[in-house]
Order: C-alpha cells, then sequence, then structure tokens
C-alpha cells in the first residue's frame, strides 16, 4: 500500500496499476487516432495526385502511404499489448475488444472515453477504406487508359491483327540501300 503524504487515502499497487495502464491505453488509441488521420491525409495526396495525372510522383506518394502503415502496425501491436493489461486487470480475458473494455469499464468516465475512441477509429477506417477504394478506381482507369494509349502505338504486328490475305501486316519498310546490288 501507498498513502500519499499530507493524505490519508491509500492506494495499493494494483490500484496504480489499474490507473496506470487504463492511462497508457488511451494514450495509445490517441496515437494510433493520429496516424489513421495521416494515413488519410496521405491517401487524399495519393488521390490527387492520380486525379491531376501527376504520376511520376506516386512512388513518393506510395512510399509515405507504407510508412504511416509501418508506424500503425506498431502502435496497434503497443495497444493491443495494454488493452490486454487493462483487461487482465478488470477480470476480463485479454483478447477483450476496444467494445467489451468499454461495456465492462468501471465507474467513471473511462466507458465513455473509450466508446468515444471506438467510435472514432470505426469512423475513420471506414473513411480510409473508401478513399483505398477509390484510389483503387483511378489506379485501374489510368492502367487501361496507357494500354490503350500504348496498343494505339504499336504496329499492328503487336496488336495482334491481321490484314485480308491472313497476314500479320509486317512490311519490308524502307530500306536505305539499292536493291540491285
Amino acid at each position: 500500500m501507498y498513502c500519499s503524504p499530507g493524505t490519508t487515502a491509500f492506494v495499493t499497487y494494483e490500484g496504480a496499476v489499474q490507473t496506470m495502464a487504463i492511462h497508457e491505453l488511451s494514450a495509445l488509441l490517441w496515437r494510433e487516432r493520429e496516424l489513421l488521420d495521416v494515413l488519410t491525409f496521405k491517401l487524399e495526396e495519393e488521390q490527387l495526385l492520380l486525379t491531376a495525372g501527376k504520376s511520376r510522383w506516386l512512388p513518393h506518394g506510395t512510399k509515405e502511404v507504407e510508412q504511416v502503415l509501418e508506424h500503425l502496425s506498431k502502435a496497434s501491436l503497443a495497444r493491443t499489448i495494454e488493452a490486454a493489461v487493462v483487461a487482465e486487470t478488470w477480470g476480463m480475458p485479454t483478447d477483450a475488444s476496444l467494445g467489451e473494455l468499454a461495456a465492462a469499464a468501471p465507474e467513471g468516465a473511462w466507458s465513455e472515453i473509450l466508446t468515444a475512441h471506438l467510435a472514432a477509429l470505426t469512423r475513420q477506417t471506414t473513411l480510409i477504406k473508401e478513399l483505398r477504394d477509390s484510389n483503387e478506381q483511378y489506379l485501374r482507369t489510368a492502367v487501361r487508359s496507357t494500354q490503350e494509349s500504348l496498343a494505339d502505338l504499336r504496329p499492328t504486328t503487336a496488336a495482334g491483327t491481321y490484314d485480308a490475305q491472313g497476314k500479320t501486316g509486317e512490311t519490308a519498310g524502307s530500306r536505305i540501300f539499292d536493291k540491285q546490288f
């Protein structure tokens, strides 16, 4: 047990660990939300590049998205570990979801805080999925357009067409030397 100086209230070690764990979990949820905001921004940047036809910058945008996803993966792992600690201190299974933690939160504001985090994470995830799907559609359209443009530039043999005699349409082409030699 621990007694704060100047007070008569006692705090047990377990109570201190429980309080620290939930505060840490909340901080990690905020970090994850911030990373999801950055991911949303990067996906919107990518979409702007796609719609503007600035495909030369797409590798840079994709690299930035991958970096944010890496940070998000680490943050998610840290949050999962801390949520397991909170669940254990609250007498729940360590694989309890955020919604289950919110429902089982002890008296106080933690239920509302965890519910608000869950709602915000759900909204952000939905928005990110929509942006991802939209960007994927833009990419498909760009690839199809590029393929069609390239097909127009190819000679008929590359396009796989034949002439009226069943030949591929290859021509001898121009020659620099005289055939008499």
